[in-house]
């Protein structure tokens, strides 16, 4: 019987129990052996930044490998929105980032009573709850009541910090818990790319280029690319948030190393977390989710950091590990970690699925079972705020993206050609927009009714704006 069960069904029968004593009754009932969960964040890692999926040649991440050990790696996962606020509001809500009405880092609105939180929900289901590391969310610090996570310890300027996470697992308790590490790097490598101070650790000068990781072979901007992605390129380079625009391959060579270096310090971290964890005795019941914000782009198409809809930027890690329970593999699933991660948590944990929320659990996947049906695409939001003025001009581009099985699918609100088309099984890296090839229009069209449906589903109402005909993209700002 759960926990919660239990008070509600004790009443005059519990209290003759425990009136006549019967102790092997009431410890047996008063235990909780629902399964721990344990979420793990980093910031701005990309879904092949680890040696589990690219060979320790030139990073080595033991403590990620452990979880795809025993774990499920799903491949095909992208992040609600590419870039932080966005992304975590929808992960810790269950909710497309235009059903949060947060598109890009603003702390408005507050979240506080208007949307029910991860740790809310866990709590509320009997579990203690905790949050360490970097926050970076619409829901108010201060505010336990909105947020639900009763331990709080956010990091500020050092988010890879491992004690308070070990003290926190290491308590003594008769319940489970809900535990979130949120780790700052490879974040600062928006600061390397600045040459600023790095803000959670030094990681020393990088060698020479040749002795670095090779240049991306998808280094160049791709074959008729939107031109609104051109002038955002050009928008980003003349800021001095993304300095990037005269690296060349060699200097990107470096940036890569950099920001392998600081994904192997990030795991560091993780490892002492999980070696408490696995030393408090804890391990085998201890559902464990490994995920990121978003991604970095590290060079692909000449960007760096995150927003736009690239692979690198909008695909990240998300590993279901549940030692003796998941199966140890890959899976080309589709996944939009904003809306299918508290679906999944809840489904392991027992606990009801909210009907309001629009993702999947992920369990049945993980646990190495057929699936009768999943869906045939996700839906990505953005918006590209950032950047310096263009000739005069500042853009400002909301999107939404479609990956299907087969295709990726983008429409911007501005620009001449608003659209791009991706064959991503013969064009992985993204290399060639074929939204105006005759060839493939029917392809085109069948990505549009995706994106559509979607819409008429969730209230999208800016991708309905974005599919209309008649639709006239406002001119560049």
């Amino acid at each position: 019987m759960k926990r919660r069960d239990f008070v509600k069904a004790a009443g005059l029968a519990g209290a003759a129990v425990w009136a006549f004593g019967n102790a092997e009754i009431s410890a047996s009932e008063k235990k909780d052996d629902r399964p721990n969960v344990l979420f793990i964040m980093t910031d701005q890692q990309f879904s092949d930044a680890m040696s589990n999926r690219i060979g320790t040649e030139y990073i080595n991440t033991p403590a990620m490998d452990s979880l795809a050990e025993h774990g499920m790696n799903f491949d095909r996962a992208y992040c609600a929105n590419p870039i932080c606020v966005p992304s975590r509001c929808s992960m810790f809500t269950g909710l497309y980032p235009h059903q949060t009405g947060v598109q890009h880092n603003s702390k408005t609105p507050s979240f506080d009573y208007k949307y029910q939180c991860m740790g809310k929900l866990f709590r509320d289901a009997g579990y203690d709850t905790g949050y360490v590391g970097k926050w970076h969310m619409n829901f108010s610090e201060k505010n336990s009541e909105a947020h639900g996570f009763d331990f709080l310890a956010t990091i500020k300027g050092d988010g890879n910090k491992p004690e308070p996470a070990i003290k926190f697992l290491t308590q003594k308790r008769d319940k489970p818990f809900l535990f979130v590490f949120s780790l700052m790097n490879p974040h600062n490598i928006c600061q390397w790319a600045r040459g600023e101070a790095l803000p959670d650790g030094a990681i020393g000068d990088p060698p020479a280029p040749a002795d670095c990781p090779p240049k991306k072979d998808n280094r160049l901007p791709p074959k008729n690319e939107c031109d609104i992605m051109t002038l955002m390129r050009k928008a980003y380079h003349n800021s001095r948030t993304f300095p990037v625009g005269d690296f060349d391959d060699d200097k990107w060579r470096q940036y890569i190393w950099a920001y392998y270096r600081m994904i192997e310090m990030v795991d560091g971290v993780m490892g002492k977390v999980l070696d408490a964890l696995r030393e408090s005795g804890q391990e085998e019941n201890t559902l464990v989710i490994f995920v990121s914000d978003h991604g970095d782009c590290h060079g692909a198409h000449r960007f760096n950091q995150k927003t736009v809809f690239y692979d690198e930027a909008a695909r990240v890690p998300c590993i279901v590990s549940f030692k003796g329970i998941t199966k140890k593999g890959t899976s080309d699933k589709l996944v939009n970690t904003g809306i299918d991660l508290i679906p999944t948590m809840c489904d392991f944990a027992g606990i009801d699925i909210p009907k309001d929320l629009p993702g999947a659990s992920l369990k049945q996947i993980a646990e190495g079972k057929n699936v009768s049906s999943w869906r045939k695409y996700t839906v990505v939001s953005n918006y590209m705020a950032q950047g310096a003025p263009v000739d005069g001009v500042t853009p400002s581009v909301k999107g939404r993206m479609v990956r299907s099985e087969d295709y990726k699918y983008c429409v911007y609100s501005q620009g001449k050609q608003r659209e791009s088309l991706v064959d991503m099984k013969k064009d992985p890296g993204e290399k060639v927009n074929l939204a105006t090839n005759p060839s493939y229009e029917t392809v085109l069209k069948h990505h549009r009714n995706m994106l559509h449906q979607h819409a008429e589903r969730y209230g999208d109402k800016l991708a309905l704006e974005l599919l209309d005909p008649a639709y006239e993209s406002p001119p560049f700002g």
